[in-house]
């Protein structure tokens, strides 16, 4: 039977053993009273063969063993049945011939106390640090709820209410959105900017670009193509362009209170990152087609057009503007949707580890 080059160092309260073997498969390790034995094919010294050692330890460990087999070597740790320092690895005094220190984590006894020690202060301070920020910690997620509390309702108000009038007055009901719901959606997308300032403070964890483009977005659509044309208020598309928007928010705003008192809903989870693969580029779509049909409004009307000397020409039209506009908002559509896309892969990975 072949013996693998096996390395070995120590601690306190821990023996660690490092088997040279590459690729080892099968790999089979036991401890019965003090001896530890172990048996694994794969590629040693003396090449791909199945390779056996018996350990007869200085002192009893605990029968339960950890190993860890990467490419190129396996990593066991073994626990003493009682904390100290060993002497030696063995019972008997002349050491293995396949047994050497391992000196990538050899300390004495007096660096292993130190080592211990400086554990011991580093959890401390960050004890310390968690004490002296419990209060800031509180005061940030009181904040956060409230915020994602308030989006919540004032959303909820307004996707009921269209839904509400939807059902009662049918198509009619696609005409006065504007007149019945603008209030609030002015409200809430002017609170919305805090969520910027939250992502550039670092209060939350999330990028601020993508945030960006999206408060931005949405309130150029609000004020500018909606709150300052008139002849755009009773247009159908302002229904469309609010009733995606509510619908996306409706799931996200309970899913971040969620997450501030560290509770979890599964379903909410789930709509919270799938609801919006078919809801945001529709939502998109509907905001597209409200700038194409404001454009003819802004040319008629020179709201927004930069009057310029007879010698050089009339204005620049506002619609200019709104072409390119037209083009950054599919732009942004696609950083978002892939900024969106990775979260939702990266959320629903780490759930299946955890599982």
């Amino acid at each position: 039977m072949l013996t693998p080059l096996v390395y070995w160092a120590q601690r306190h309260e821990e023996v660690y053993l490092r088997v040279e073997l590459t690729d080892a498969q099968n790999i089979d390790i036991r401890v019965h009273e003090k001896v530890l034995q172990f048996r694994a094919q794969g590629y040693g010294a003396k090449g791909h063969h199945e390779y056996h050692f018996s350990l007869e330890l200085l002192l009893p460990v605990k029968p339960e063993v950890r190993f860890r087999s990467t490419q190129r070597q396996v990593n066991i740790t073994v626990q003493k049945e009682q904390r100290g320092w060993w002497d030696r690895l063995c019972v008997q005094e002349r050491k293995p011939v396949f047994l050497t220190p391992d000196f990538d984590r050899w300390l004495d006894e007096s660096d292993a106390e130190q080592e211990i020690k400086e554990k011991e202060e580093k959890k401390k301070r960050m004890r310390a640090s968690r004490h002296k920020n419990e209060g800031f910690i509180t005061q940030k997620t009181v904040f956060l709820f409230v915020y994602n509390l308030l989006q919540f309702v004032g959303f909820s108000w307004i996707f009921v209410n269209m839904s509400v009038r939807l059902i009662r007055f049918g198509e009619d009901s696609l005409y006065d959105t504007f007149h019945t719901t603008s209030d609030v959606m002015f409200f809430c997308q002017i609170l919305a900017s805090v969520e910027v300032l939250n992502a550039a403070f670092g209060i939350v964890r999330t990028s601020v670009v993508p945030t960006l483009i999206q408060v931005v977005g949405r309130n150029f659509i609000l004020f500018i193509i909606f709150g300052s044309l008139e002849e755009m208020h009773s247009k159908p598309v302002v229904f469309f362009v609010f009733y995606l928007w509510s619908a996306i928010e409706v799931v996200r705003y309970p899913f971040y209170m969620m997450n501030c008192v560290d509770a979890e809903w599964r379903i909410l989870t789930w709509l919270r990152y799938t609801v919006w693969i078919p809801l945001y580029p529709l939502g998109v779509l509907a905001e597209a087609v409200a700038v194409i049909q404001s454009i003819p409004i802004f040319d008629e009307t020179k709201l927004f057009s930069i009057p310029l000397p007879k010698a050089v020409g009339t204005s620049v039209s506002f619609s200019y503007l709104l072409h390119l506009y037209l083009v950054l908002m599919f732009l942004g559509l696609f950083f978002n949707f892939r900024h969106l896309y990775k979260q939702r892969k990266k959320h629903f990975s780490k759930k299946r580890k955890e599982n």
